[in-house]
């Protein structure tokens, strides 16, 4: 859920709804700004308003990026569009061109790629695991086909497909196929 709240819309990350034996009950809340990416902590008593934030998403097709902005096209109606690069850098190392996202937008603008919670990426460089480097949990850094770099098992190799947790940053598996 959306709220709109300090004039700019927040997504509801977390919620607890508190009722003490005195007194009212209140909402505990942790957004996170659609526009910023700013985490807040809000209490809303239980007689409170809070207006909804008018925001929509949309399906779309991430085509390529280029120095100031990533560019989409809306899977429904075929119309290309661009999203500033600027807020979020982060999103680089996880758009394939080709690959279908969700974008929010809110005035007519678009604030919010959602990357999906894992995804799996190509191993583009990795080098050879040393041979007697078999200590329990050894790891080596490798580099992704969009330029992330991450530490994974040593037995993965360049052109191998991982899958990586976009929240951490971490390696999760290796995916077969």
């Amino acid at each position: 859920m959306c709220l709109f709240m300090k004039n700019a819309p927040y997504m509801v990350v977390e919620r607890e709804f508190v009722n003490p034996g005195k007194g009212s009950a209140f909402v505990r809340l942790k957004l996170k700004s659609l526009t910023t990416g700013q985490t807040l902590q809000e209490t809303i008593k239980s007689n409170d308003s809070v207006e909804e934030a008018d925001v929509a998403d949309r399906n779309a097709q991430f085509m390529y990026a280029d120095e100031s902005d990533y560019h989409f096209m809306d899977t429904e109606n075929y119309e290309q569009f661009a999203v500033p690069r600027e807020g979020m850098e982060d999103k680089q190392f996880y758009l394939q061109e080709g690959h279908t996202y969700y974008v929010t937008e809110w005035g007519g603008k678009v604030i919010d790629v959602k990357i999906p919670y894992k995804i799996v990426l190509k191993v583009k460089e990795a080098h050879e695991a040393l041979k007697g480097d078999t200590v329990s949990g050894a790891t080596k850094t490798v580099v992704l086909e969009t330029g992330l770099s991450v530490r994974v098992p040593i037995f993965i190799k360049q052109g191998e497909r991982v899958m990586i947790n976009t929240e951490t940053k971490e390696y999760v598996e290796r995916v077969n196929s």
